[in-house]
């Protein structure tokens, strides 16, 4: 009996299963009840992400067949069609669904602001912040590890950096809501280009403020920057810019911290091993990534009549990019089921995506986790998961959130002991 990727509750708790029997029909199949295809094999997820032919569009990529195109495909060719209601697409006002040369502008313009110089500033910070967030719990000897360090990491990390005021981070965090994607419950066909519209007030002060006094944070950085050609983004494309980089900058980055931490739970032989061998904790973050990545799939509109592989793709057709799939595919990686920090090729997954719309904020995510995870292992012992929240080795009960795009943990309950 075939499950819905899209609405089926049991995917959310066990996608590694369903990815995995996709992909024994075939890199690329067409899934029954939303007439997407799945791209399971690493080398087709690959070709896909990587091409910078103008093939295949950015305009669905964060809800995919959901809602589905506001137009009925028509040709070879639907670019036309396309760009005629692009605009009032979900998402459509925010740099993760442009294409093509605009894409390039505002995402070169951005990642001018992410330099290793800006990181490095922040690192000292991240040090100190994990020294606070653990003080905060470590005397209980238990915490819920997704509110109270990773997720606070990775908001306080990122107001931190842009300048967001400490009262309004609760704000800002409930005018984003829910991850998009949510299943049986995101209301699609609501969700209109700008669905982070409720924070633009706050994100508009801001700016206007940086404009009037600059100060040393990145959003000061934002409103001076120009794009290549020496001309200013307009205030609303600030705006928009400022608000997405919030949103991202949290998110993704808390999922992989609590995952991390799941799997160190599971394998108290890793935990022994980074404590003895700190500098290993990079690689753990990449095969965390390969393993059970934070981001589960992606989506691409093919926008003209292609193949990929032994696989026709007529234009207008919603590609659904399955990251998890390619990051576990036997193909390219031997032995994907187990976790393994020593083998070759650590950071060829899929975690970050790949190609033009590859993470901008890898180096950012990647820094926030190694040290969020190198002051845990020095500070807590026998970090275990709670068996009163989670159940008993070997019947574990974890809780994701509702989400077909995300792989995100509402909850993991630890205990642990100290030094």
């Amino acid at each position: 009996m075939q499950v819905d990727f899209f609405s089926d509750p049991t995917i959310i708790r066990d996608s590694r299963k369903y990815f995995d029997t996709m992909r024994a029909q075939g890199p690329i199949v067409r899934e029954p009840f939303h007439d997407t295809l799945m791209v399971t094999g690493y080398d087709e997820v690959l070709e896909i992400l990587v091409n910078k032919d103008g093939i295949y569009s950015n305009a669905c990529s964060i809800l995919g067949p959901l809602p589905g195109l506001p137009f009925e495909p028509e040709g070879s060719d639907i670019t036309e069609q396309l760009d005629a209601v692009r605009d009032s697409m979900p998402w459509a006002d925010h740099l993760v669904c442009f294409d093509g040369k605009k894409h390039a502008e505002h995402r070169m313009l951005l990642g001018s602001l992410l330099t290793y110089k800006r990181l490095k500033q922040n690192e000292e910070y991240l040090h100190e912040l994990s020294e606070m967030l653990i003080d905060r719990f470590i005397d209980k000897g238990a915490c819920d590890l997704v509110p109270e360090f990773a997720h606070a990491t990775t908001v306080y990390a990122i107001s931190d950096l842009m300048g967001i005021p400490m009262e309004d981070r609760a704000l800002l965090l409930e005018q984003i809501g829910a991850p998009p994607s949510q299943v049986q419950g995101d209301a699609p066909l609501k969700v209109g280009p700008d669905p982070l519209v409720a924070m633009k007030p706050l994100f508009d002060k801001y700016l206007r403020e940086r404009q009037e006094n600059p100060r040393g944070d990145l959003m000061t950085e934002l409103v001076q920057a120009k794009f290549k050609d020496g001309s200013s983004p307009d205030f609303d494309t600030l705006s928009n810019l400022a608000r997405f980089l919030f949103g991202a900058g949290q998110d993704t980055t808390s999922r992989l911290i609590a995952m991390a931490v799941l799997v160190l739970c599971e394998r108290p032989d890793l935990q022994e091993r980074l404590r003895a061998e700190p500098e290993r904790i990079p690689d753990f973050i990449e095969e965390t990534l390969r393993y059970d990545g934070p981001v589960k799939v992606a989506y691409r509109l093919a926008t003209v009549d292609t193949r990929v592989g032994e696989v026709d793709i007529p234009a207008g057709t919603i590609l659904t990019v399955c990251y998890s799939a390619a990051s576990n595919d036997p193909a390219k990686f031997a032995d994907p089921q187990n976790f393994d920090i020593d083998r070759p090729g650590l950071r060829d997954h899929m975690g970050f995506s790949k190609g033009p719309h590859g993470c901008l904020g890898a180096p950012l995510g990647r820094m926030e986790s190694r040290i969020a995870l190198e002051h845990l292992l020095r500070r807590l012992r026998n970090i275990r998961i709670s068996e009163a929240h989670h159940g008993p080795a070997g019947a574990r009960r974890y809780n994701f959130e509702p989400t077909y795009t995300f792989r995100s943990l509402a909850d993991l309950h630890i205990e642990f002991d100290r030094p």
